[in-house]
């Protein structure tokens, strides 16, 4: 259950977001039959290794919502309050969210990152808000809105979200916490009119490294989230705090270094554009790059290539980034490979 009331939350928010939060994306067994605890478990503990925060318990996946809460109290009993765990609010319809989000609520996680389903189609920002609404009605969780050019909301106005609806969802809504500002993108004018009109109510902040690293130099940013940051292993929690301290000409010096991974990958993320969809396996594969688990994906899923494979190994090792030496085949097999019939074994066991 959560650790404060619907009323505490932003105070709450406030006070215990700190740092980066990155993404641990599900593992799943050989056969895609199951979950893989172990790799799981793996990815969680590697993210405290690498001094993340917390992370955001990716749903973007095929799998059900069963296996999600079951994968989210993996996580949590991993974690042991030593993360801050953010539950995906991107299942297929409001009343699949609303259920979902309860019994994140009850599995232990931390804040909500709130979507919008992919067949949701408002004729106004309105219908946004009422939308928006009901999911954080059904939580006593902070959650983070995300305007992003993801749900195909320009056409009703080009920040995604209207700020003026974003006004009336901060005034009538006291478990909006943060808000992860990419409306407009690849302009900065949606974070910077959320930074100024809401960031003393709630914490503004840009996911994208690319800008908030130059920004957190000129205006304070009090966390980072959620992104792919594992894909630069321990370097942007230690940047962070770079920031935080003033120490921006360390800061830049990092922050060019990394600029043909940056670059790679924002080519081929760049190539899916449109498809309203992130490539989980390319960032899968970035983060097992840098120690994740990995492991196979079920369909249908986007794919990597192995010419994409090629550009982020070695985009990565030019940023100054030590990665595996292992074989890219052994991406899809997983560090912590498992069966399903081996998690029946060990259940049996532990029973």
């Amino acid at each position: 259950m959560a650790k404060y009331t619907k009323t505490e939350a932003r105070q709450w928010a406030k006070e215990n977001l700190d740092g980066l939060i990155n993404v641990v994306i599900p593992s799943f067994t050989q056969d895609l039959k199951g979950l893989n605890e172990k790799g799981i478990r793996h990815d969680v503990s590697r993210c405290l290794e690498l001094g993340f925060t917390g992370t955001l318990l990716v749903s973007e996946v095929v799998m059900t919502l069963d296996e999600y809460i079951e994968f989210s109290k993996i996580a949590v009993d991993e974690a042991a309050g030593k993360l801050k765990l953010v539950h995906h609010a991107s299942f297929n319809t409001l009343e699949e969210n609303i259920e979902a989000v309860k019994l994140a609520e009850e599995a232990g996680v931390d804040l909500v990152l709130l979507s919008y389903p992919a067949n949701f189609y408002p004729k106004n920002s309105q219908e946004i808000y009422e939308y928006t609404k009901a999911v954080c009605d059904a939580t006593n969780l902070g959650v983070i809105l995300f305007p992003v050019p993801l749900w195909n909301f320009e056409r009703i106005h080009p920040a995604a979200i209207d700020p003026k609806i974003i006004r009336q969802m901060i005034d009538t809504i006291p478990n909006i916490v943060a808000i992860k500002a990419e409306g407009g993108m690849p302009l900065i004018g949606g974070f910077t009119q959320c930074y100024q009109m809401f960031n003393d109510e709630v914490i503004v902040m840009t996911p994208l490294e690319k800008d908030a690293f130059a920004i957190g130099n000129l205006v304070p940013l009090q966390f980072m989230g959620t992104s792919n940051y594992e894909m630069y292993g321990d370097i942007l929690p230690k940047l962070f705090n770079k920031m935080r301290e003033g120490k921006y000409e360390e800061v830049y010096e990092q922050y060019w270094k990394l600029q043909p991974a940056r670059q790679t990958v924002g080519k081929l993320m760049a190539s899916s554009d449109g498809a309203g969809l992130v490539n989980r396996m390319l960032w899968k594969y970035a983060a097992w790059l840098n120690g994740f688990n990995g492991g196979p994906l079920r369909q249908p899923t986007m794919k990597i290539n192995q010419s994409q494979m090629n550009a982020i190994r070695q985009a990565l090792i030019a940023s100054g980034i030590e990665v595996t030496k292992d074989d890219d085949s052994q991406f899809f097999v997983g560090r912590f490979p498992e069966t399903t019939s081996e998690k029946g074994e060990n259940a049996l066991i532990n029973s």
